[in-house]
C-alpha cells in the first residue's frame, strides 16, 4: 500500500499493514488535552495523561511492527499545562516509555519557532519551541547525512589554521594572503557540503487556510524524511491530518501512506496534495 490515506483509527488501520514494509514514519499526534476534534475514538481527550501516553505508545508499537528493520520514526510532540500551572512533561514521559518498549532514541531535536505567537501570561516565559524525537528500531539503520550551511569566515579560519607556522603558530591574515592561502576559496565555499546538521532547528510556523486546527510546517518534515527514507521509499503518517507529511514526501520523490480518523481532513488533504502529484504518481482515497 502506498499513496493512500486510510480512513479510521490509527491503531486499527496499522494492523492491516504488513510488517517490515514501511521505510520511515513522520508524524505529529494530537497533543494531550489541547483540542477536541469531535471524533469518536480520538486521541488526546483522555482524563489522565498517563492513559494518553499508554494509548499513544500502543500505536507506536504497531508503527514499529510495520517499519523495516533499518527504519526510523520521527515524532513531533508538544506539552500541556495542568490546572495547577505545572507542565505535564508529556513529551519526556512519552520518550521514556518508547525507550522502555524497545525503541532507540537517537536525538531530541528542538523545533524553535522564530515567529511564535506571544502568550498572554505574566508569571512565566513564553514557550517558543516543541520537541521532535528521532527513534530507530536497531543500532544500524538507514540514514542519509544532513548538512547545514557554514559561514564564509569559517572557511577562512580553516585556511588560516592549515597554514600554520611551526615557530609562531597561526599565520597572520597578511601572511596567508601572501602565501595564496585564499586561492579558490570562493570555489571551495560553493562546493562545500556544510557542517553536520545540528539539533536545534529554527523553522517558522505556517498558516493553513482550512478547517484543520493544527498543521506543522512542511519544512519541519523535509529533513527527517530526506534523512530517513530512501528514494521511492514509503513514509508513514498515522495522524495524517491536512496532509503535510504527504506533501513533503512527494516533493522529495518518496511515497506516502497516511491514516486519518476524520473524513473531512482526508478530503482536505486530497485537495492539498493533488496539484503536487506529478510523473504518473496516483493519489487514492481509501475509505475502509
Amino acid at each position: 500500500m502506498k499513496n493512500i490515506i486510510l480512513h479510521g483509527s490509527a491503531i486499527d488501520k496499522l494492523k492491516t499493514i504488513p510488517e517490515n514494509t514501511i521505510d520511515m514514519c513522520m508524524t505529529s499526534p494530537p497533543y494531550w488535552g489541547l483540542r477536541d476534534y469531535q471524533e469518536d475514538g480520538q486521541l488526546g481527550m483522555e482524563k489522565d495523561y498517563n492513559e494518553y501516553i499508554t494509548k499513544l505508545c500502543d500505536i507506536f508499537d504497531e508503527v514499529k511492527r510495520v517499519l523495516k528493520k533499518e527504519g526510523s520514526c520521527c515524532v513531533n510532540l508538544g506539552d500541556t499545562y495542568l490546572p495547577n500551572k505545572s507542565l505535564c512533561m508529556v513529551p519526556q514521559r512519552f520518550a521514556i516509555e518508547m525507550i522502555n518498549r524497545g525503541w532507540i532514541l537517537r536525538n531530541t531535536i528542538i523545533w524553535q519557532k522564530p515567529n511564535a505567537m506571544p502568550e498572554n501570561v505574566k508569571d512565566r516565559f513564553t514557550v517558543d519551541f516543541e520537541f521532535l524525537y528521532f527513534f530507530v528500531k536497531q543500532p544500524k539503520y538507514y540514514f542519509k547525512q544532513q548538512f547545514e550551511s557554514i559561514k564564509y569566515n569559517s572557511l577562512m579560519r580553516k585556511r588560516r589554521g592549515n597554514n600554520k607556522n611551526k615557530y609562531s603558530g597561526y599565520q597572520s591574515l597578511s601572511q596567508v594572503r601572501e602565501n595564496k592561502g585564499y586561492d579558490n576559496l570562493d570555489e571551495e565555499y560553493n562546493n562545500h557540503p556544510g557542517r553536520n546538521k545540528r539539533a536545534v532547528w529554527n523553522i517558522n510556523t505556517t498558516s493553513f487556510h482550512g478547517q484543520h486546527l493544527a498543521t506543522y510546517p512542511e519544512e519541519l518534515c523535509k529533513t527527517p524524511i530526506d534523512a530517513g527514507c530512501p528514494e521511492n521509499g514509503i513514509v508513514l503518517d498515522p495522524f495524517m491530518g491536512a496532509g503535510t507529511t504527504a506533501l513533503a514526501a512527494i516533493n522529495l520523490n518518496k511515497n506516502f501512506l497516511g491514516i486519518e480518523l476524520n473524513k473531512n481532513y482526508i478530503d482536505m488533504a486530497m485537495k492539498r496534495i493533488q496539484p503536487y502529484l506529478e510523473q504518473g504518481k496516483l493519489f487514492q482515497k481509501e475509505i475502509l
